[in-house]
């Protein structure tokens, strides 16, 4: 492969990474990676596009502000987009990006006399404050840059965000942008009354402020103690400002506005560097948590000459503050089984303060990591906490490895439950195969079983399953079918009446069909569709279990890794003494004779339109079916069509079937047809 092809294809690739991390960031809220990971991942996508600039595509991360964002609010669209900063990691590019702002405004090079507002960048969330004759009219989220969440009813609970502005003079639409944090003393105090009363506690005041923000009652925002400051304008109109970014802060901050008390004017890029060094010293006093500072060109004349790329100002850089790191000794590696059965391997470390907390165990993500870092047990690593919230393991210091040093192996059983652990070839992860025993993956494996389309246990949730499984009553799904009302009532939330109908729910549940049984076992890769097909195919469990690596693939839409995934979920003898189980409780559903494969079958070479709905069946169900017997099934009537199966409610399909005289089966007829 060339270099072009080979940097064509990494190129994808971190595109997607970061898209993937911009729907956690922006629309779920829930980050998995550091800042300085998201950072590193921008930074090789856009070197990798300036290397090979004829890759650049408009969809690219690069060449715009983030992907949109969903949730319970209103969404609100900033009349001038919020963009984000570009990043200077080292006192070199923090120079580069000088000597390009003197470069675009016509300045020799020896002048080092640009004045820059200086500010710490804070750790919190971005808002934008809109005041219309100066009176707060919208606060919004950020969002993804150009559309974000109306979140006026929390702003407005914040003592430092004005109501109403001082004095007079201010524009008739003025627009104002900050940063909303909670400090931390207030975090700290939150967190502490939260362990008193059992609530859930904030990992930091980065997400504190966030959680807050994104209340829908008010009220609750209310007992957070946020604060703001005021960084920027957006839109300004009927009225004019300062011609200088810092005065323009001077002016909001007279309005009754906040800004950073610790904002500084400095000159040249030797005064930035000042100005970083004193604030990195001061950093642990701060009341609040910073992870860099921000730089913007003062003159507001001059910001509009050097104008935006993509997605960022050339006037404004953002200095981070590198992540900090210490060396101590590798303990042991455990796997953890999650509830999925991914198995992921964490290090057990002689306890090390970094970025001031102390750090004992670190996640390793998956065995590849391990490999690839070359990790034995008793090595002296390097910890770094990056991003100033999650921790990880850098590098191995070679040179410190006792000799006799232990890598770190896979394990090909269960820490839990003893099942096999499999690793498909290609994936990173490896995994329990006892899905329906295994413990750590009871809650999911359950609350997949009794799901809508599966078992479809209505009254059986999430909550009621954990108290189940924590009480040990329930351990595997053949244990629900032993549950009685009086079990049932004394649960949390559950009176004599819920448990009664639950009962029932679970009595209806015995009599189920092939299909709805397979979905419900959880093998991986096998949807409800599939497990429809499958079960066409077969006619019976026993054929299934017993049916061999070239029978499945004979299947409609079963390849070479679903095929193997059937295999290992049928191998595992804890899944088949749960399946034992479950039929022991009385579970049944009726079954048939093996079917040929679809081009043998009688209905080979006829094609199928099915609309309606259907009451013996589901409509995935009657697909199967028509595939198992050999015919095809499309999602539109026409002159090709054979048959039209319509169900209750036939629409506009049916209508155009009678025109195109098409033969059309109601499900009895249709019924018949695949049992002669």
């Amino acid at each position: 492969m060339s270099a072009a092809a080979r940097a064509v294809k990494k190129i994808e690739s971190l595109r997607d990474e970061i898209r993937h991390h911009n729907y956690l960031y922006h629309v779920l809220d829930a980050p998995e990676v550091p800042d300085a990971e998201y950072d590193r991942l921008l930074r090789e996508l856009r070197d990798l596009e300036a290397e090979y600039p004829e890759t650049v595509t408009p969809d690219s991360p690069t060449q715009r502000v983030g992907d949109a964002p969903i949730g319970a609010f209103t969404t609100v669209e900033h009349e001038l987009p919020m963009l984000s900063l570009d990043n200077a990691f080292t006192a070199d590019e923090l120079r580069d990006f000088h000597r390009r702002v003197l470069s675009r405004l016509g300045v020799d090079e020896e002048d080092d006399g640009i004045a820059y507002a200086a500010e710490p960048k804070l750790d919190g969330v971005a808002v934008s404050l809109l005041y219309v004759a100066g009176r707060l009219e919208r606060a919004a989220t950020r969002g993804d840059g150009r559309t974000g969440e109306d979140v006026t009813h929390n702003a407005r609970t914040i003592d430092s965000v004005p109501l109403k502005l001082r004095g007079s003079g201010f524009p008739e639409r003025l627009e104002v942008r900050g940063e909303v944090y909670m400090p931390r003393d207030g975090f700290e105090a939150y967190n502490a009354r939260a362990l008193e009363s059992g609530e859930k506690t904030f990992v930091n005041p980065r997400n504190a402020a966030a959680g807050s923000l994104r209340q829908l009652d008010p009220r609750l925002t209310a007992q957070r103690p946020l604060d703001i400051y005021v960084y920027s304008i957006g839109i300004v109109e009927g009225g004019s400002l300062p011609d200088r970014q810092s005065a323009v802060l001077d002016q909001l901050t007279e309005w009754g506005l906040r800004s950073s008390p610790d904002r500084r004017v400095v000159e040249g890029v030797d005064g930035c560097l000042a100005y970083y060094e004193d604030i990195g010293k001061r950093r642990p006093e701060l009341p609040y948590d910073i992870d860099g500072v921000v730089y913007k060109v003062d003159s507001l004349a001059d910001q509009r000459e050097l104008g935006f790329v993509s997605r960022a100002p050339r006037w404004a850089i953002a200095h981070k503050f590198p992540a900090q790191e210490e060396m101590t000794r590798l303990l042991a590696v455990d796997f953890q089984v999650g509830r999925t059965g991914a198995l992921t391997p964490v290090a057990r470390l002689e306890p090390v303060f970094v970025g001031g907390v102390t750090i004992s165990n670190v996640t390793l993500h998956n065995i590849d990591e391990l490999n690839r870092k070359d990790i034995h047990i008793g090595d002296t690593v390097i910890v770094r906490r990056a991003g100033d919230v999650i921790p990880q393991i850098v590098s191995v210091v070679a040179s410190r490895r006792p000799k006799g040093a232990a890598p770190v192996e896979l394990p090909e059983r269960c820490p839990v439950c003893d099942s096999a652990v499999v690793r498909e070839e290609g994936e990173a992860v490896a995994r329990c195969t006892g899905g329906l025993y295994c413990a750590a993956q009871q809650i999911e494996a359950l609350k997949h079983f009794v799901s809508r389309r599966a078992l479809d246990i209505d009254g059986l949730g999430e909550k009621l399953i954990a108290q189940l499984v924590a009480s040990e009553r329930v351990r595997s799904p053949a244990d629900l079918f032993t549950l009685t009302k009086e079990e049932l009532s004394e649960m949390d939330r559950m009176g004599e009446k819920s448990a009664s109908n639950l009962v029932s729910a679970i009595e209806k549940a015995r009599t189920t069909s092939l299909p709805r049984f397979l979905y419900a076992l959880g093998i991986r890769e096998v949807g409800e569709t599939t497990a429809a097909t499958l079960a066409g195919r077969f006619g019976s469990l026993k054929a299934l279990t017993e049916a061999s690596d070239e029978e499945l693939q004979s299947t409609d839409d079963v390849g070479p890794v679903v095929a193997s995934r059937i295999h290992s979920f049928f191998a595992e003898s804890h899944n088949r003494d749960v399946i034992d189980s479950l039929i022991e409780a009385g579970l049944t559903w009726p079954e048939h004779e093996p079917r040929q494969p679809a081009e043998d079958g009688k209905l080979g070479g006829k094609t199928f339109v099915i609309t309606g709905t259907l009451s013996e069946m589901t409509r995935d169900e009657a697909k199967a079916e028509i595939q198992a017997l050999g015919g095809k099934v499309t999602g539109s009537v026409s002159s090709k069509t054979d048959f039209l199966v319509a169900g209750e409610k036939a629409g506009s399909k049916l209508a155009k079937a009678n025109k195109l005289d098409i033969d059309v089966l109601d499900e009895q007829a249709f019924l018949a047809l695949i049992s002669r």
